[in-house]
């Protein structure tokens, strides 16, 4: 659903009637199976819950370069191979989100964590917690892979 704005794009809206908030996530994954998580940092919603790494497209930015962007910020990697994969919708109490999940099968540099969070490589079942509630439906995804 989009709503017009008087001299701009259209916004999209939720079903509710909330904005949309277009996110490129990155699940990067190793070559033996491993997936990174990163934790929130503090002052950010959901401090210190597990997610996969990326963040918000910012205007007439693709999903590849978002996250290419993101991953570079966050964790100083340089993305060089990815794929999208699933997109999931998320109803957060401070934003709707729209998270589009892209498979990174390659990237140059070892990643750390830039803004001072920190980042574990796992596997199913995990072992970290707690994780942020978009990110639950993905581990199922990734166990049905």
């Amino acid at each position: 659903m989009t709503s017009p704005q008087s001299g701009a794009e259209a916004v999209d809206l939720s079903p509710a009637g909330r904005p949309v908030t277009e996110v490129a996530v990155g699940v990067l994954v190793r070559s033996d199976g491993r997936y990174l998580l990163a934790q929130r940092p503090a002052g950010k919603p959901y401090e210190g819950y597990w997610e996969f790494p990326g963040g918000k497209l910012e205007p007439g930015e693709t999903v590849e370069a978002a996250l290419g962007r993101e991953l570079h910020e966050e964790l100083g990697i340089v993305m060089t191979q990815c794929h999208r994969w699933h997109t999931l919708e998320h109803d957060y109490p401070h934003a709707y989100v729209r998270l589009h999940f892209c498979k990174v099968t390659g990237w140059t540099g070892e990643p750390h964590g830039r803004e001072g969070q920190a980042f574990s490589w796992q596997r199913l079942p995990v072992e970290v917690a707690p994780l942020l509630p978009a990110a639950i439906p993905v581990l199922a995804l990734l166990a049905a892979d």
